[in-house]
């Protein structure tokens, strides 16, 4: 039996570790029924399930599907998609209701994850948007040659230690803003020195790198500029600052003024190579297998239908 076209998939990722998944699935359902949105409701239990679900949603037919979820599971979700044809894939609009331990992408659009009623609403209207993909590709230490596209960002050194340790802190405390505090407190008395080797475009940055932030979207405020529909990916390359230049930088980061600082080196690309030895790197909040020798970062323009608010 075909589903109808107005009918929606939603993909409910619950984090883990946080009270009852079951009372914010219902504080969304009552949302849902109370605007007469029909839909069908699957949740996952890992990051091999969303996948999985994602992809028997997409070949069950469904044309409008939701993710309820962070960035990490919006990346599992776009990755399903980018596996496809475009043929399938440009018949599918994807949505976010925000629900994960990191909501950045969500965020970039105005997505609130305390104001269901709006969101809702937003996404019933239905407005489209092709936008930007990043795409990674390189040898996993591991797992072989690997391909892994990313809406967000991409982060090497410094901030990837972070954003490991504030995903498990955020685990353990609840509380985002004491999870950025506890991931902070080791980096701070922990000397950062990645050598790296970067080409931009006609530019080659060869040096010792704190982090280097590559953006489709807000980047969790290191490349506040960038935006999914341009075309380019913003980088940012911090340079390795000084304790006082540092938690100057982390003021700036959290004032939304980032790139004022002086150790902060902006370019802007559609492609860019990086060799990046030992450091660690998060793809839209993850950690991937660590790459080995060099591996290349391009944008991939209007590839993803995504709906976007009023």
């Amino acid at each position: 039996m075909a589903v109808e076209e107005t009918r929606w998939a939603v993909l409910y990722c619950p984090k883990k570790g946080f009270g009852s998944k079951r009372k914010r699935w219902e504080r969304l359902q009552e949302q849902l029924d109370a605007q007469h949105i029909l839909y069908d409701f699957v949740q996952s239990e890992s990051s091999d399930s969303v996948e999985r679900l994602m992809t028997m949603l997409v070949h069950n037919g469904y044309r409008t599907i939701i993710i309820m979820g962070g960035d990490t599971a919006l990346n599992d979700a776009v990755n399903c998609l980018m596996r496809e044809e475009k043929s399938v894939r440009d018949q599918v609009a994807l949505g976010i209701i925000p629900n994960g331990l990191l909501n950045d992408f969500a965020r970039f659009w105005g997505f609130d994850e305390d104001n269901d009623a709006q969101t809702v609403a937003w996404l019933k209207k239905h407005r489209v948007r092709k936008i930007d993909a990043g795409c990674i590709r390189y040898e996993g230490k591991t797992e072989g040659e690997a391909v892994r596209y990313f809406v967000n960002c991409i982060n090497i050194g410094m901030t990837a230690d972070i954003m490991n340790l504030r995903r498990q802190a955020r685990q353990v405390l609840g509380s985002k803003q004491l999870a950025f505090v506890w991931s902070l407190i080791p980096m701070i008395f922990h000397h950062h020195d990645y050598k790296m080797r970067l080409e931009i475009d006609y530019d080659v940055v060869e040096r010792s790198v704190m982090t280097v932030c590559v953006g489709n979207a807000l980047g969790y405020g290191q490349t506040p500029s960038a935006v999914p529909y341009s075309g380019l990916l913003d980088v940012s390359v911090v340079y390795n600052p000084k304790v006082k230049q540092f938690l100057e930088g982390l003021w700036l980061l959290v004032t939304g003024r980032f790139l004022n600082h002086k150790s902060v080196h902006p370019y802007r690309t559609r492609r860019m190579a990086v060799e990046s030895g030992k450091s660690l790197v998060s793809v839209d909040g993850r950690l991937i297998d660590k790459p080995v020798g060099k591996y290349f970062i391009q944008v991939e323009p209007e590839v993803i239908n995504f709906l976007i608010p009023d």
